[in-house]
């Protein structure tokens, strides 16, 4: 069943102090706080149809204050402590805890689901629990990968007490009322351990759910059916495809071999367009602009029943281009720096007078209407939830009415409603007929009639980098 996970990193999300970013130069007296993210912000999100939040970057970190510590807030991946919270996310650093605790709490009361990071590979080189449980002394140096992983060193897998430990970190959070973990880099720890820990995690809180950030595809079932994951990333699949195919690069139609591959593992992935390790998709190194990106939003949105995702500020068309911080101009939002974002401001403070989009420009209210108005109809409509899907690619080749290589195509079934979803990946408007096959009707067991058969092409019309999605029955 479709839900729809919006991902925070509240040092940014709450920081409207623009003083942050200045010339160039970094001020360090600025971060988001956990009180940000208030009974009415929350109320706001669930305005998005959002049912889950992914708080990025609690854990407590490595920060400038340590020696190997990216950036001037540090790496969200670089744990310091398991046990902790980071500090500079409170009001009163002493209290931080409680804080987050009454974050959770606010959260589950706006009806919404809480997950966050498990950062099972790698520690910071600073790691210190001296004011928590014992912590993992079992990690050694080497195996940094990437040639970026610096600030953190590995942990040892061969050993059974990183297994106890690491499966009572999870423990601990859960009893926190985290209702979820997004797990770092799952396939570099063995699958094996896994398979055990979620077992063992769920045996006591059976509603929890696993999501795996999981990049090659010929390990997809064995993270599932051994690991015991819920969910997986779809990195590789339609993400990189539709990149592609926005971008002009790979034609539409080989989205159709990307979901086949996947057979009964198409409901366990998680669809995005934007997250914190990928450049926004309007920024000058992806799309450029809003209006070229609605097309991808149509088919990782509606094509399957699989979850979906958001980063904050892709709502509003945020850019990217404003972080000059550790990792540089390259279309991302630095996760390793205090920073400031210009849309999120705009957002949050207009929340804080009671009007929301007061202080939004003309552009991000612009595309807040459209992500508003398509996440909502994902979320009310069965036939996306939890309906079958037929693509109709495969039965509309090239011809002057539908071209594969821009105009991908598809039906939502459920229950007696029919719709139909078309994207069009092309700067022209597309006057488009697409034809339904007749084993369309018998595969989704519907009755051809005058009004609706396999004789009579559907005629739509779709703008340029836009879509349709259309109720036939």
């Amino acid at each position: 069943m479709k839900f729809i996970i919006y991902q925070i990193l509240p040092r940014l999300f709450g920081n409207t102090n623009p003083d942050c970013v200045k010339g160039g130069s970094l001020q360090r007296n600025g971060s988001g706080k956990f009180d940000d993210i208030s009974s009415d912000v929350l109320e706001e999100l669930k305005k998005l149809s959002i049912t889950h939040i992914w708080y990025t970057g609690v854990i407590r970190h490595a920060t400038k204050g340590d020696r190997t510590a990216k950036g001037e807030a540090g790496s969200p991946y670089a744990i310091k402590d398991y046990y902790d919270v980071n500090p500079y996310l409170a009001n009163d650093p002493s209290k931080r805890m409680a804080e987050f605790d009454s974050l959770v709490k606010r959260t589950h009361k706006a009806g919404l689901k809480v997950l966050s990071d498990f950062v099972p590979n790698h520690v910071s080189r600073e790691y210190d629990s001296s004011v928590s449980p014992p912590g993992l002394n079992n990690f050694y140096p080497g195996l940094i990968h990437d040639g970026d992983w610096t600030d953190t060193m590995k942990l040892n897998y061969s050993v059974d007490d990183t297994w106890q430990k690491m499966r009572d970190i999870l423990l601990f959070w859960a009893s926190k009322g985290v209702d979820g973990f997004r797990c770092d880099m799952v396939e570099l720890v063995p699958v094996s351990f896994w398979n055990w820990c979620i077992r063992e995690i769920k045996s006591r809180y059976p509603d929890i759910i696993f999501i795996a950030e999981i990049y090659q595809p010929d390990n997809y079932r064995s993270y599932v059916e051994i690991g015991g994951f819920d969910y997986l990333y779809d990195k590789a699949g339609f993400y990189d495809h539709l990149r592609g195919i926005s971008q002009g690069n790979i034609p539409a139609f080989t989205l159709t071999g990307v979901w086949q591959s996947l057979g009964d593992l198409q409901p366990k992935m998680l669809n995005f367009l934007e997250n914190h390790d990928e450049q926004r998709i309007c920024s000058d190194f992806f799309l450029g602009i809003p209006e070229k990106s609605y097309s991808a939003l149509y088919v990782s949105l509606f094509f399957n029943t699989a979850p979906f995702m958001i980063y904050s500020g892709q709502e509003f068309g945020e850019r990217g281009m404003d972080t000059e911080g550790f990792s540089g101009i390259d279309g991302r939002t630095s996760i390793y720096d205090f920073w400031s974002l210009s849309s999120l401001r705009h957002y949050m403070d207009g929340i804080k007078e009671g009007c929301p989009q007061k202080y939004l420009t003309r552009t991000e209210q612009s595309v807040y209407s459209v992500y508003k108005g398509l996440l909502a109809k994902a979320m009310s409509t069965d036939a996306v939830r939890v309906g079958q899907t037929y693509d109709l690619e495969y039965a509309n080749p090239y011809s002057e009415d539908f071209d594969p290589n821009r105009h991908f195509a598809f039906l939502r079934y459920f229950e007696g409603s029919l719709y139909i979803c078309a994207a069009n990946f092309s700067d022209s408007q597309g006057q488009i007929k697409i034809n339904i096959p007749g084993h369309a009707f018998s595969f989704l067991e519907i009755k051809e009639s005058a009004g609706l058969s396999s004789a009579h092409p559907i005629s739509l019309t779709i703008p340029p980098f836009g879509g349709v999605f259309k109720k036939l029955l």
